[in-house]
């Protein structure tokens, strides 16, 4: 009788302690459930070690949520010690802690040693080749596991069609689905799962349709799904987006918010693709309006979304200036992406401003902050701001970063710094096609443009691949700097070679240095004689030369011509007011000024800006 007594207190003792861990485990206390079982459960006699049989499952899922490899392996080794590897449940739970973390081939020689193996099992191993990526071995493990006989639950069947989503394996997907249908198991399975599981399954089948660009196969899974929730809806909504259906996309949201279901962050964040093609910023301004209403616009991730939508567009700069003012939580991705929109729609005193404004809120900058910053120093020509984000970008490392120092390079040129860019390019780490380009535009900038043709050398001498921007930047050289020669011999070699694509820009810098130097003959040989239709800025370059060269009745003639093919541009007429002044036909000036005026046409007047001890 008191053996039994101890015995039921003992065994009450043994329940407490096993709800205590499962506790603290399930509220997250993962450090304190492995400094509990040290110190007050880890067995001092070989006895006692199946007392904590219960218990190890618990303990073993702490280690992995710690997470804490050094203490699961400990656990492990206690368990093949003891040869509690017997134990189902217990080796299960070593498949998942090695899921979880990331050692997949610790996983697999657990799998692999087990005598017996469970549905569990099976769905352990699938969920760790799931979790760390591994889709194939995951796809081939379960078609393993259905061979062998043991049915895969639906969340599991919802995660390997998820898998062929991401990776565009439509037949396989197809496969699954098929096997979903005509086998009556999982279909009871299903049933007994109530609605939850069918609605599951059924979603990663919409979203790997939608992804593999079957979207009449989603659709009809859609309309099959009896209760469509909002995971569901916002599918949809992502999956149409993400195959350019934007329209569909949006009616698609107008007809969830009729069935009643109401929209989650997620789904707001996938219509503003939607938006963006679909009329732009009324769209999203009604968006914006929903989100405002329902208390969507405190979310950082829209907001921050919201902030990018409307950067894009010039009219509305305004209002993504607004919402960025009104946001609590701004991080550096936030702060570069306006400092990126006002350096990009021009106003790029605003732009280093605000850059001032992030450093003062202790926000360090990365380099996707520091380029439109640099690119707005160089559009204000401010090279004594520019060396302020140099100096920063050398302090905080960000110059090692190629694309950085490519901007430098091109900043300090444009500014009349051509040392320092030459020096910047000296000292950049590694160099790739684009900073040699850079380089070499830098120096034709500044007219130098055998400096540009030395370098073009040692990028061939060096094995760099030249490409169309770097063969136009070393075209432009030898225009600025009128090496006539030269640019025909480089021009002669591209056509032959076919290895460089030759564009209209290509052409339009080739022409511009073949009128600059009068050769007009070869210039008109040509404009007829290229592979695309001349473009207007061709025919304008060849109407400026023909004016400098005395072919005034030829250039009268083209800038008329030029009319036709743009009759709003004010520059054309300019033009062929000058083309008149030159032949001293002031009668025909008047008449193109007359005509400028009642088409209510002006010339945009260009302007120059130059810093002078800190003030520009």
């Amino acid at each position: 009788m008191m053996y039994m007594v101890m015995r039921r207190g003992f065994t009450s003792i043994a329940d407490q302690t096993l709800l205590t861990v499962k506790a603290m485990v399930a509220r997250g206390a993962y450090d304190q459930t492995l400094v509990f079982y040290k110190q007050r459960l880890h067995p001092s006699t070989p006895s006692a070690f199946h007392g904590v049989i219960p218990i190890l499952p618990s303990v073993i899922k702490a280690a992995s949520l710690a997470p804490s490899l050094h203490f699961g392996l400990q656990h492990h080794c206690l368990v093949l010690k003891m040869g509690f590897h017997s134990h189902l449940f217990i080796s299960n739970s070593l498949i998942s802690m090695y899921a979880k973390l990331s050692q997949v081939e610790a996983a697999v020689a657990v799998f692999d040693t087990m005598t017996h193996r469970d549905t569990i099992t099976w769905s352990s191993l699938v969920n760790c080749y799931a979790q760390n990526e591994y889709g194939k071995q995951a796809s081939e493990m379960v078609k393993e596991m259905y061979t062998a006989g043991f049915l895969p639950k639906p969340q599991l069947i919802a995660s390997i069609i998820s898998i062929c989503g991401r990776s565009g394996n439509l037949r396989l997907g197809r496969q699954i689905h098929a096997l979903v249908i005509a086998d009556q198991r999982i279909k009871e399975k299903l049933e007994s799962e109530l609605e939850e599981g069918s609605v599951f399954l059924s979603t990663a089948l919409l979203d790997m349709y939608l992804k593999c660009g079957d979207c009449l196969m989603a659709f009809r899974v859609f309309n099959r799904i009896k209760l469509k929730n909002h995971v569901s809806w916002t599918a949809m909504v992502s999956g149409c987006c993400g195959n350019g259906n934007y329209d569909v996309a949006l009616h698609c949201f107008r007809a969830m918010l009729v069935e009643g279901v109401r929209p989650n962050r997620v789904t707001l964040l996938a219509l503003i693709p939607a938006c963006a093609n679909l009329g732009g910023v009324e769209h999203a301004k009604e968006l914006h309006g929903y989100a405002f209403r329902h208390g969507f616009e405190s979310d950082f991730h829209f907001s921050a979304a919201l902030v990018r939508f409307y950067g894009e567009f010039h009219e509305a700069v305004s209002s993504a200036k607004l919402i960025f003012e009104r946001m609590t939580q701004k991080d550096v991705v936030t702060w570069s992406t306006i400092i990126g929109i006002y350096s990009a729609s021009g106003n790029c005193s605003e732009a280093i401003r605000i850059f001032r404004e992030m450093q003062l809120e202790g926000v360090a900058p990365n380099s996707v902050t520091l380029l439109p910053i640099i690119s707005a120093c160089t559009n204000l020509s401010l090279p004594d701001q520019g060396r302020g984000v140099h100096g920063y970008a050398l302090k905080s490392g960000l110059s090692l970063q190629v694309v950085i120092g490519n901007s430098l390079i091109n900043m300090y040129s444009k500014c009349g710094c051509l040392m320092d860019s030459h020096q910047i390019f000296k000292e950049m780490p590694r160099r790739d096609f684009v900073s040699w380009s850079t380089l070499i535009s830098a120096h034709g900038l500044h007219g130098q443009g055998e400096k540009s043709l030395q370098l073009f050398g040692q990028m061939q001498e060096r094995g760099i691949d030249i490409d169309a921007i770097t063969f136009l930047a070393v075209l432009s050289a030898c225009n600025h700097s009128g090496l006539v020669k030269e640019g025909q011999e480089l021009f002669n070699d591209a056509v032959k070679d076919n290895k460089i694509s030759l564009t209209m820009e290509h052409y339009a810098c080739y022409i511009d240095l073949l009128g600059r130097s009068g050769k007009l003959q070869d210039a008109c040989e040509i404009i007829n004689t290229m592979p695309m239709k001349p473009s207007t800025r061709i025919w304008s370059s060849f109407v400026s030369a023909c004016k400098v060269h005395g072919r005034l009745q030829l250039a009268e003639m083209l800038a008329h011509q030029l009319f036709k093919l743009e009759p709003g541009n004010a520059a054309n007429y300019t033009l062929l007011s000058m083309v008149y002044a030159e032949s001293s036909n002031w009668m025909g000036v008047e008449e193109v000024r007359a005509v400028m005026r009642e088409r209510g046409l002006r010339k945009n007047y260009g302007f120059s800006q130059i810093e002078v001890e800190n003030k520009s």
